[in-house]
């Protein structure tokens, strides 16, 4: 008896049923990325190609693929790749994987540059604080060719992985990387920065176990996990950037919707800056604070 060949076509009706009826998200998607990754195709390319037969081992290896999803394992772990700013970044499990809200940060950035809103708009400092895939200060350095970037980490894993996105987007001599717990790599510094950009992490920890698996189990906790109230990151990074701030510098985070109204209190409490403002996300939810320092 003949075994049964499958072309693409069949196999992305049949896998996207099947993953429909296991629960998975966006069933046709995650079918589609699965094959492209396992036939090195794009996803175009696929449906250029839907009577193609599939091999005994490309199947195999499709099915081993399906496997890792059903357990939840996020898309961009098992594929390696994510998408940020139009551009591709290398991701695995040592870095929380870049969403598309992240990207608010990177255009209220380039706004204040084209505002010529900077302490220094020909050759700014720029800061990365927790940069982790490496995802904005690559942006950043991709769209404002003449600044100087500084990428911190505490997590060795994430910089190294930052570093081969660095490498994969030819920025090698752009992006200054710095390892350690938030302000530690410049204590012993005199350096102050243009502007101070952070995604730290800001989930609650009481909110862990209402997360889906493909965050709680898989993403890095350490990038995740703002303590109590998720606000321990946000609160050390108000409090002390006034330090690392040029007069009239700006600071720009990301957090929850529910923690920017407490980020504005915290902002005027430092009286470091002079003025603050909070920002919606593309679903129109509070999703990122902007301050700047005073001048002098």
């Amino acid at each position: 008896m003949t075994q049964k060949r499958w072309a693409i076509q069949e196999i992305l009706n049949v896998t996207t049923e099947f993953l429909r009826d296991k629960g998975i998200e966006s069933p046709r998607l995650c079918a589609e990325v699965l094959l492209s990754h396992q036939l090195k195709k794009s996803r175009v390319e696929l449906y250029l190609e839907f009577d193609q037969p599939l091999s005994t081992l490309e199947i195999a290896g499709y099915r081993f693929l399906i496997r890792r999803r059903l357990k939840r394992e996020p898309l961009q772990y098992i594929t390696g790749h994510q998408e940020f700013w139009s551009l591709d970044f290398l991701v695995s499990p040592a870095v929380f994987i870049p969403r598309p809200e992240t990207e608010i940060l990177v255009e209220e950035a380039l706004k204040l540059k084209q505002r010529d809103l900077l302490s220094d708009s020909f050759q700014p400092k720029i800061l990365d604080l927790g940069t982790g895939s490496g995802a904005i200060a690559i942006a950043l350095a991709k769209e404002i060719q003449d600044a100087t970037i500084w990428a911190s980490d505490i997590s060795f894993e994430a910089l190294a992985l930052a570093r081969d996105n660095t490498k994969h987007h030819n920025l090698n001599n752009r992006i200054k990387f710095c390892q350690g717990d938030l302000w530690q790599p410049f204590s012993n510094s005199s350096i102050t920065f243009d502007m101070i950009i952070s995604n730290p992490p800001y989930i609650p920890a009481e909110a862990f176990k209402m997360l889906p698996p493909e965050v709680s189990y898989y993403e890095p906790r350490i990038a995740l996990d703002g303590h109590e109230n998720g606000t321990h990151f946000i609160k050390r990074i108000i409090e002390e950037s006034g330090i690392y701030l040029k007069p009239g510098g700006w600071l720009l985070i990301e957090m929850d919707p529910d923690q920017t109204e407490r980020a504005l209190y915290l902002i005027d409490s430092t009286q470091s800056f002079r003025y603050k403002e909070r920002l919606m996300d593309y679903r129109k939810k509070y999703r990122m604070v902007k301050a700047q320092k005073i001048n002098g």
